[in-house]
């Protein structure tokens, strides 16, 4: 899978590859080293969901093996992301109630990021969209951390009982933490190693930041 990286004021990287899920694990690895290089990890986890999307997408209303062109492109505080495929048929949002292939996952899209959209080119179309990558970036994990808390709190039992909710968090963090333990265990994972890669994930996050 060939990267063109070109350096300066907008830094970009083009991705080919062809629509097979395969390719779309593959696409998602690119993706996260490109933005580690660029000393952005703490985007990685949307940009992954969009990239996935985004493919999925080419797959099952373009084709199968069908050529496409991933483009991340960093400018003015943003993450661009760009899907290029070889079909002019541009996709719209519907109503949030209708079936499952009805393009929920457009709506998870304009969730997710700050802007999207899609557009016309000379061999097809292009669906790009926009993650911040400012203090709201940050912001983010930490909101998907008390929500995953929280649903920790519910479905564990812990109760607040009384207790200030900062309080009850912080200790839901540490049976969270090591409920985490006991599965990487269970599976066969040395659970020293995967602490040391979360350390090492935090402290990338927070230099970038």
């Amino acid at each position: 899978m060939p990267g063109t990286d070109v350096t300066g004021y907008e830094r970009r990287c083009v991705l080919p590859f062809e629509a097979l899920p395969s390719e779309v694990r593959l696409l998602r690895r690119a993706v996260v080293t490109q933005l580690a290089q660029w000393g952005i990890p703490m985007v990685c986890d949307e940009a992954q969901l969009v990239v996935t999307e985004l493919a999925t997408n080419v797959i099952k209303h373009v084709g199968k093996g069908a050529s496409a062109t991933l483009v991340l492109e960093v400018k003015d505080g943003r993450l661009r992301v760009e899907m290029h495929d070889k079909s002019r048929s541009l996709p719209a949002l519907r109503t949030a109630d209708c079936d499952a292939e009805c393009g929920r996952g457009l709506h998870m899209l304009a969730a997710m990021t700050l802007d999207w959209g899609a557009m016309v080119t000379a061999v097809g179309k292009a669906v790009w969209c926009e993650i911040g990558l400012g203090p709201e970036a940050m912001c983010r994990r930490v909101e998907r951390a008390v929500v995953a808390l929280e649903s920790y709190q519910a479905h564990s039992g812990t109760a607040l009982e009384g207790r200030p909710r900062e309080a009850a968090l912080e200790e839901s963090v540490i049976k969270l933490i090591a409920d985490l333990l006991h599965w990487t265990s269970a599976r066969g994972l040395a659970p020293d190693d995967v602490l040391d890669q979360a350390q090492m994930h935090y402290e990338a996050e927070e230099e970038a930041a």
